[in-house]
């Protein structure tokens, strides 16, 4: 189940109890709160429930986000916001992103991933290139597992990565199982790729992006 820091009561909590999850972006929150929005979204989702994104945001496609709704709602269950906001739901504080970097919107996506949602962050440029290199790394290992024999997803891996999902959107303890699927020589390359390929689902980093491309 998926429990969210509550700034309420200092606790992790569950999702609200609503047929669609209404969860709006307040203004102020920039594309770093997109992102775990989505994510939110994403992870909620695979859980079963339905969600309802909305908020006045540019076209935010280069970094894997859906298109908002443009209404808010008269009330959200969920608000995402740039810091703590008095209300009687549940309010998600993304800190605003500092620095900017040209680096592949969905490298900045990892970048963004890479670090707690509610931990300030500096986009240094050493810290968008790690995030790059990173990324480039996994898409050339997919593309060399896709030729290899089907095999079923590292179940132990995907449980893993989506109990660390649902405990407040731990996306850093997420990217680490797929680091650590990657270099794992127990796992067949078959495996490696559905694994992958499941996660990124939740994850929304294009990590099939080099499938079928020459060098």
């Amino acid at each position: 189940m998926l429990r969210l820091h509550d700034p309420r009561t200092g606790r992790l909590e569950g999702l609200p109890r609503a047929e669609v999850l209404r969860v709006h972006l307040l203004d102020g929150t920039d594309v770093r709160a997109l992102v775990v929005a989505d994510l939110l979204r994403r992870v909620a989702e695979r859980g079963r429930r339905s969600v309802l994104l909305s908020g006045a945001h540019e076209d935010a496609s280069d970094y894997g986000v859906a298109p908002l709704y443009p209404e808010a709602p008269d009330r959200a269950d969920i608000y995402v916001s740039p810091r703590a906001h008095e209300a009687n739901e549940l309010t998600l504080v993304v800190p605003p992103a500092s620095g900017a970097s040209d680096v592949d919107p969905l490298a900045l996506r990892l970048a963004f991933l890479a670090v707690p949602y509610r931990e300030p962050l500096a986009l240094e440029t050493e810290t968008a290139d790690a995030a790059a290199s990173r990324l480039r790394a996994w898409r050339a290992d997919v593309a060399g597992w896709a030729s290899a024999p089907g095999r079923p997803m590292h179940r132990p891996s995907v449980t893993e990565a989506e109990t660390a999902l649902a405990d407040d959107l731990d996306t850093p303890a997420a990217l680490d199982v797929l680091d650590r699927v990657a270099s794992d020589e127990s796992i067949a390359p078959g495996a490696k790729l559905e694994t992958f390929i499941h996660l990124d689902l939740l994850l929304g980093l294009n990590v099939v992006a080099d499938i079928g491309r020459t060098a």
